[in-house]
């Protein structure tokens, strides 16, 4: 084999070295950017995710039977956060918030008394304004209560599983402020799917 031969041979095989290298190399920066991009995805998902749970949408488990039979315990289901965004709480809203007792644990109950009212409950009946309350979402109350003015800016709350709830009527502080109110329940969707009200 001739010089020139041998140089020829030898430069081919550099070339098919740095071709095999240069693959490498192009298979090594499409994973590397695969890899990038899927962690891109991921961060953006548990950031939209994190944004729509801390200001969208809240998702609980039902621990107590408070509230049936409206909503079961162990339901699941789904707060809107931006209920009261444009507008007020009303009575008859079912709403999660914190208890006002301890300032941490969070609620479910129903919206009873509004602001500025007097509420009190006597023989079975819950009368507002010393009127009684006509309503199709609760059961009779066997206890009495009450009266209870409800101070502005606040709420009373009730479970409808009336005598077994532990609900405004026992608290030590009876009413739940408007920012306490993370909001409205408004579907239950596992393992009883519907909308609440």
């Amino acid at each position: 084999m001739g010089r020139q031969d041998r140089y020829e041979t030898e430069e081919a095989m550099q070339e098919e070295t740095g071709d095999r290298n240069g693959e490498k190399h192009d298979k090594r920066r499409k994973i590397l950017k695969e890899v990038f991009n899927n962690a891109v995805m991921i961060m953006i998902a548990l950031g939209v995710g994190f944004f729509l749970n801390k200001y969208v949408v809240a998702n609980a488990q039902v621990p107590t039977g408070s509230m049936e039979t409206t909503v079961m315990a162990g339901d699941r289901i789904l707060v809107n956060r931006l209920s009261y965004v444009f507008g007020e709480p009303q009575r008859g809203d079912i709403v999660t918030f914190i208890y006002p007792d301890d300032g941490e644990t969070l609620y479910l109950k129903r919206i009873m008394g509004l602001p500025g009212e007097t509420i009190a409950g006597k023989d079975g009946v819950i009368y507002i304004n010393h009127k009684p309350l006509e309503e199709d979402f609760t059961q009779e109350v066997s206890d009495d209560f009450g009266p209870y003015t409800v101070p502005e800016g606040t709420y009373f709350m009730m479970g409808d599983n009336r005598n077994n709830s532990w609900d405004s009527r026992y608290w030590e502080h009876k009413f739940v402020k408007t920012e306490d109110i993370i909001g409205k329940a408004e579907i239950s969707y596992f393992p009883h799917p519907r909308l609440l009200k």
